[in-house]
């Protein structure tokens, strides 16, 4: 390191939404960047950023914006100065960075499958016909209707704590958590949770990763955040975000994927659905690892082609 390092008298400053999940996260890079530079805590310092997201939590998100209710506000205090840097969950983010911003660090992905709640049920099988089942989320709403159209999904919005004090109240009768916030959450003990088969449900776009954005032309950062890039999980993230961006990935379309590595080998699935999951399309290629990105654009192509005239009509 050739730049000046933070100290605790002058902190580097990292940006974060205000829930649990994405606190741990925050305080999981700020750990990762202390460790890797030998420094105090202290000299990383964390701020809490509130976003559109965060404030309106009675709407699904596609009726208010979409993705980017939770990166805005972030974004905008980076581009200020206001932070040095941002830290996501990469399933909540756009495929397009604002100007100036660049997103191309990660740390080391976490579970990518999805967990089924419920405190009296082990998974969907379990579920009598007409159960009342919560989620926020159109891919996991798309995918349940898939396989049990005979359930009533209803919406379920809010963090990972609410949504379990949603499921306390009776409000639905099982949910969908992702295992990669119980795990940073240390909540696998305290919650009646069932992971889900990616072969069987397949996850999110950048399920599991977090990301850290920051200013294009800072070189210092640039610098630090070296040493805490995990390439693995970039690699499969180039995959996968490639193949969202080429769907036009937005809060409207239920769309999943997963990469996953074989030696110098790249495994890609895809899966786009109608939001009523009354038809859904996959497909599945392999290729070499640096070969990913393209890899995913002509996975979404082939999809496109295959879904044909009236597939997404309605997104109007």
């Amino acid at each position: 390191m050739t730049q000046t390092l933070p100290t605790p008298l002058n902190p580097l400053k990292i940006g974060t939404r205000g829930s649990p999940l994405a606190l741990a996260q925050a305080e999981e890079t700020r750990e990762r960047l202390a460790r890797a530079f030998e420094l105090p805590l202290e000299a990383f310092t964390i701020v809490v950023i509130k976003t559109t997201g965060d404030r309106i939590i009675d709407r699904p998100l596609k009726e208010i914006g979409g993705k980017g209710l939770f990166t805005r506000e972030i974004e905008a205090e980076l581009l200020s100065g206001g932070i040095d840097i941002a830290v996501h969950s990469m399933k909540d983010m756009p495929t397009i960075q604002p100007d100036g911003l660049v997103l191309d660090t990660y740390l080391p992905r976490e579970d990518v499958r999805d967990a089924f709640i419920s405190p009296n049920a082990r998974g969907l099988a379990d579920l009598p016909e007409g159960t009342v089942v919560g989620t926020s989320s159109l891919r996991r709403r798309a995918q349940l209707k898939l396989r049990r159209p005979d359930l009533e999904v209803v919406e379920f919005r809010g963090n990972l704590q609410t949504r379990l004090m949603k499921l306390e109240q009776g409000v639905a009768a099982a949910t969908f958590l992702a295992m990669a916030g119980l795990n940073r959450l240390r909540m696998m003990d305290d919650v009646p949770a069932t992971a889900i088969d990616a072969e069987t449900m397949l996850p999110a776009v950048a399920q599991g990763a977090i990301g850290i954005e920051r200013r294009i032309d800072d070189s210092r950062v640039a610098e630090m955040l070296e040493a805490v890039h995990d390439a693995t999980t970039g690699q499969r993230l180039a995959a996968e975000r490639a193949f969202l961006l080429e769907l036009d990935g937005s809060c409207e379309t239920p769309i999943a994927g997963l990469a996953m590595l074989e030696g110098g080998t790249l495994h890609l699935r895809g899966e786009v659905l109608r939001p009523d999951g009354s038809e859904a399309l996959d497909d599945a290629t392999s290729c070499p690892v640096e070969d990913g990105a393209q890899a995913g654009h002509d996975m979404a192509r082939r999809l496109l082609e295959r879904a044909g005239a009236g597939f997404f009509d309605w997104r109007g």
